[in-house]
């Protein structure tokens, strides 16, 4: 018994010797043999007084190894029994039977007192000895663990299971990518899942401020809120879009609230009701414009706005004074206090180098922004980028467009799209929050919109950090709306606190004015290396203001310049996070300069404004073109430290003026001209970037600092840097003296030109009127642009407080700023169409980059077509989803317009004024309407009568 307890201890000891012998001999576990053998893990306690070689014994294994790293933890094993030996009494392990055996044996060594079970030999003490010795027995099974692999990812139902787990009986739903994307299911507006938690958007009026709504449509018909609704074009009770063209309205309209019926596509919010307000087909005075942006507005949430200036890379336009009054309005006293929800889509002008912050519509801080992105997530080159844009959402291009509701009785658009197609959409999942969080505000909308943004193409190098980690793209904005997320967040959302503003003192270079006559006076000059100019923003003015957190933030600008298009604006905050504010525009030949125009950046949101706030002013440095920077000043948005002490903000009606009536100046110091000190290179090509960081030394309150965006080489002639894609290099530069002559003679002939027209009418007989001073405004009352027959005007042009459609005759600016400037002209017409946001031919190219402090040119591509595109090109040469077969729609009406692509935008634009020329105006209110471009019947249905428009 000795050498055997001697044997087992050598073996113990050998075991734990190999398990601690150092690192390079790392112990392997033996092999394992559970069809032969059973095994058990035993955990020995050595001060139980039996040694492991004893408990191996009696429990009948064998000592196969330390279990791992575990002290006194052992594996051993014992023969399975054979065959022939398992009878039922087998059934039982013998190794747990023995253990078992043991314990009961020492629980009566224990419970026994008398000398005679004391005495019964020496049997009980070594089983107390042995299970004091055992800590713990078990038999080893084997198992399979289960893989913490990810859960396999369930793709988002296509169109079929969408249709019939909705019930949705409509043909067309298969083609509504943007609901069921079956071929990209990431990119889509994602509703389903809110359509599963029982939001519909019941009980929520969308208003469609627009050329219209057939409320007879199948579609739309039970959805249709007619108190709401009102004609400020005709001044009628009901919105009935008249006119051959009027179909814009209805189709965004049915993106929101089409029933989930069989007649033609399903709206977000099929259960919401829409109201429709009609502005857009005809002439309308600015106090018309301003009572429809408020009509019904306590009892409407949301005022849907695919309207705006002309997209053509030319203009800046604001709302006037009463519009913008009534926009303030809104947001006061609209939905009880909770102010209205307007949202506004960017504009389709970015192939021809607009951007939206030459847009007071969008670049105003009541307005959600919107942009668009394609059915693959693509950035389409129309749609503008700024840092106004605060989201995307889906639209067409690549191929794909919006199918939608029609003007008729039951007719299909299949080629709707644009940022027409992509606010609407956008306005859909609101409509949806605010079924869930009735009590959401217009900034409660907002933030969500910041909070919840999902990032699309990370890899776009457009996309920046910012100050509190969120990523921000002018192109997307903070990324694609996604409906599951943004009203899930909305449920449990706590509402922000009242809005509070800092408005900061009006900073004057070298004592710039502008008086209520436009004349401009004094200015720095915008030398080789631009004009940078500081603000600092204190603890002390935050709580002077009342102002807790960050949200907008607006800079206004006074800039005079001989060419509007080669500016370039762009702001830097004291956390280094660059705006860029305005990017070269090809297009602008304006010498109206930036009279008071107010820029707009949401890129801001949530960042510290405490420090240098530094604003650059840079031009292409033309050798023919001259400009001088004369002041600005910046209002932060954002949260109120006490809400007790909210305000409402008042609108100053003469924002123009320098300095402004009710703003506190800052004079700097006079700057010095440029010095022999070093330049930084100015880009050249369209891959190279300039950081978006403030210098290391910033200059004193105004100075002509080292350049971030000049030329690195005073003798080489610099290049167009505009970061809008689709700008162009500019011509080669003449002699100073032959381009202010050309300049001049240019300017006389088109002044000249204009007079006629504005005499004549340019064709139109006496039909142009010109309102004085003020009453110029967007969808004013000014006769202008083209018209029917009937006088029904077709591209509908109002006024502006900063723009005309004509050509400026002001003489232009002087390099010295020593004297009076010349008198400026006067503001005049802006140019409205009912088809304005429409997207005929929407075409994704590679996108440019709009990099902070980089101004990138590429290609301009082939040009979007006027003309929608056929229904049958949709239907069979698109990539993305189509209907089935049996699915398929019949007796489509095809346009008889070909999608074709125009190399000269200026032609296309005048193609459009002269199709606008030849509408028919001979049909009447009450009149069936035949079938418009690009709608179709529904199935089943024939008119033998349709034909092509």
């Amino acid at each position: 018994m000795r050498h055997s307890s001697l044997f087992w201890g050598l073996l113990a000891s050998a075991i734990l010797s190999s398990s601690s012998s150092g690192v390079l001999a790392q112990r392997r576990p033996s092999k394992r043999n559970h069809d032969t053998h059973d095994y058990y893990v035993v955990e020995h306690k050595p001060d139980g007084g039996a040694p492991l070689q004893e408990i191996s014994n009696q429990l009948g294994v064998e000592l196969v190894e330390r279990v791992g790293e575990l002290d006194d933890v052992w594996l051993v094993r014992a023969p399975k029994p054979t065959l022939q030996g398992r009878g039922e009494e087998e059934q039982v392990d013998r190794v747990l039977q023995t253990y078992q055996n043991l314990r009961a044996l020492a629980r009566r060594q224990a419970e026994s007192s008398t000398l005679d079970a004391r005495s019964e030999g020496t049997g009980y003490e070594q089983a107390t000895r042995l299970v004091s010795s055992i800590s713990h027995l078990e038999k080893q099974v084997l198992k399979e663990l289960e893989k913490r692999a990810p859960p396999p990812i369930r793709p988002p139902p296509g169109p079929t299971e969408v249709m019939d787990k909705y019930k949705i009986e409509d043909p067309f739903f298969i083609m509504q990518w943007h609901l069921a994307n079956g071929d990209y299911p990431e990119h889509m507006m994602n509703v389903t899942p809110v359509w599963d938690m029982g939001y519909t958007g019941k009980g929520v009026i969308t208003s469609i401020l627009d050329d219209g709504l057939d409320y007879t449509s199948e579609d739309l018909k039970d959805n249709f809120d007619p108190d709401n609704s009102y004609d400020f074009n005709d001044h009628e009770a009901l919105p009935y879009p008249k006119r051959v063209r009027d179909h814009h309205g209805t189709r965004c309209a049915g993106q929101i609230a089409a029933g989930k019926n069989k007649a033609c596509g399903v709206g977000i919010a099929y259960e919401s009701k829409v109201a429709g307000v009609r502005i857009l087909s005809g002439r309308i005075t600015t106090v018309d414009e301003a009572a429809a942006i408020n009509y019904g507005f306590q009892n409407v949430s949301i005022y849907s706005c695919s309207w705006g200036p002309r997209d053509d890379g030319t203009k800046m336009q604001t709302p006037p004074y009463i519009v913008r009054k009534a926009v303030l309005n809104g947001i006061n006293k609209g939905r009880g206090g909770k102010g209205s929800i307007f949202v506004f889509a960017s504009g389709n002008g970015a192939h021809k180098g607009d951007q939206c912050n030459f847009d007071g519509y969008t670049n105003s801080i009541y307005s959600v922004t919107v942009g668009a992105v394609d059915f693959r997530g693509q950035h389409p080159k129309y749609s503008e980028a700024c840092a106004a844009n605060m989201v995307v959402a889906y639209s067409s291009g690549s191929g794909q467009h919006i199918v939608t509701t029609d003007r008729g009785k039951d007719e299909c658009a299949l080629v709707h799209g644009g940022t027409s197609a992509a606010a609407p959409n956008v306005a859909g999942v609101f409509a949806l929050a605010l079924q869930a969080r009735p009590d959401l505000t217009w900034r409660d909308i907002q933030y969500l919109c910041v909070e919840t943004a999902r990032q699309i193409n990370p890899k776009d190098r457009d996309w920046e950090r910012t100050a509190t980690g969120r990523y921000y793209s002018y192109k997307y904005g903070y990324g694609v709306l996604d409906a599951s997320l943004y009203v899930q967040r909305a449920l449990t959302w706590k509402l922000v606190k009242p809005q509070a503003w800092l408005e900061t003192p009006t900073i004057q270079l070298d004592g710039g004015t502008l008086d209520a006559e436009d004349e401009w006076e004094g200015g720095t000059p915008i030398g080789k290396e631009g004009v940078k100019s500081k603000m600092t923003i204190t603890k002390k003015m935050m709580q002077d203001a009342n102002l807790e957190s960050l949200e907008h933030v607006t800079i206004k600008v006074w800039i005079d310049h001989t060419r509007r298009g080669d500016v370039e604006v762009a702001i830097v905050s004291p956390n280094g996070i660059r705006s860029v504010l305005a990017g070269a525009r090809e297009r602008d030949d304006s010498m109206s300069g930036f009279p008071g125009w107010t820029f707009m950046s949401v890129k801001h949101w949530g960042e510290d404004p405490v420090g240098d706030w530094t604003i650059h002013v840079t031009d292409q440095q033309s050798e023919v073109e001259e400009g001088a920077f004369l002041g600005w000043n910046m209002i932060l948005w954002g949260t109120t430290v006490d809400p007790s002490k909210a305000k409402f903000y008042e609108m100053d009606p003469n924002e123009k003026l320098l300095p402004p009536n009710r703003s506190g100046t800052i004079t700097p110091q006079r700057p010095e001209l440029p010095g022999s000190h070093t330049e930084n290179p100015k880009p050249t090509g369209a891959g190279h970037a300039i950081e978006g960081k403030p210098t290391a030394e910033l200059p004193h309150d105004s100075t002509s600092p080292d350049k971030t965006l000049g030329d690195a080489n005073a003798g080489k002639k610099p290049e167009n840097k505009g970061w809008i894609g689709g700008l162009k290099d500019k011509a080669a530069k003449q002699t100073w003296l032959a381009g202010i002559i050309g300049v001049l003679v240019l300017a006389n002939i088109a002044g000249a030109i204009y007079f006629c027209c504005w005499k004549k009418g340019c064709g139109d007989g006496e039909k142009y009127n010109a309102l004085p001073g003020e009453e110029n405004v967007p969808m004013s009352s000014i006769n202008g642009g083209q018209y029917d027959q009937d006088g029904e005007r077709t591209a509908l042009v109002g006024g502006g407080d900063e723009e005309e459609d004509g050509v400026d005759t002001r003489p232009a600016a002087r390099a010295q700023q020593t004297g009076p400037h010349p008198q400026a002209r006067s503001t005049g017409g802006l140019g409205f169409h009912s088809g304005f946001l429409d997207d005929d031919d929407p075409m994704t190219a590679a996108s440019p980059r709009y990099k902070d402090g980089s101004v990138v040119q590429s290609a301009v591509g082939e040009l979007i077509p006027t003309g929608d595109a056929p229904a049958a090109a949709a239907m069979s040469s698109s990539s993305g989803p189509q209907p089935s077969v049996q699915q398929q729609p019949r007796n489509l009406v095809e346009s008889s317009e070909e999608e074709e692509d125009d190399e000269d935008d200026d032609d296309e634009d005048d193609e459009d004024e002269d199709e606008d020329d030849e509408e028919s105006s001979e049909e009447d209110s009450g009149s069936q309407q035949p079938l418009q471009q690009n709608q179709v019947r529904r199935p089943g249905e024939v008119d033998s009568s349709a034909s092509l428009i």
